[in-house]
């Protein structure tokens, strides 16, 4: 039986178990075992990312938190020309969890906290692995219009209706 996800904001006291289930999601991509260890310090949040950033973690009541997810206001030039945009750091969630719902809940909180600060949609610099995800979920891949500057994965989803 799946239990049900609850939805918190983290705090300082979550960053431990939260790092360990990044540690433990990003153990799954399939990248070389030398790229994952020398990236992994650049995923793990610390007290200070959360002056500026919002993690909110899923969790369950037998077995605590299962899915993380970060974002923060967009900077001007990352998002589709004259738009606003929440940027969605990552979604994780740990493996053992996986396909449960706990990243549809999470994508769906960003998305709320992109329309309730009035902004025009969600950007997304996804990890390869995570581009069906995305694209089923109504996001949309964007073009590469500068190979210097655009992260090739990138996927945007509109928050304004008409």
């Amino acid at each position: 039986m799946i239990e049900p996800l609850s939805l918190r904001r983290a705090d300082v006291s979550d960053l431990e178990s939260v790092n360990l289930l990044i540690e433990s999601a990003i153990d799954t991509w399939d990248i070389p075992g030398r790229v994952k260890r020398l990236s992994m310090p650049l995923y793990r949040y610390a007290a200070h990312d959360l002056d500026f950033m919002e993690l909110v973690v899923a969790e369950t009541r037998g077995i605590g938190i299962v899915g993380i997810a970060a974002w923060e206001q967009d900077c001007p030039g990352d998002a589709p020309a004259g738009h606003s945009a929440l940027l969605l750091h990552g979604i994780y969630v740990a493996p053992d969890q996986q396909r449960n719902g706990a990243a549809t809940r999470l994508l769906e909180a960003a998305e709320s906290a992109a329309a309730s600060r009035g902004l025009d949609g969600l950007l997304v610099k996804a990890q390869p692995g995570a581009e069906h995800f995305f694209l089923a979920c109504g996001l949309e891949r964007l073009a590469v219009e500068n190979q210097r500057r655009d992260y090739p994965h990138r996927f945007w989803k509109s928050l304004k209706r008409g």
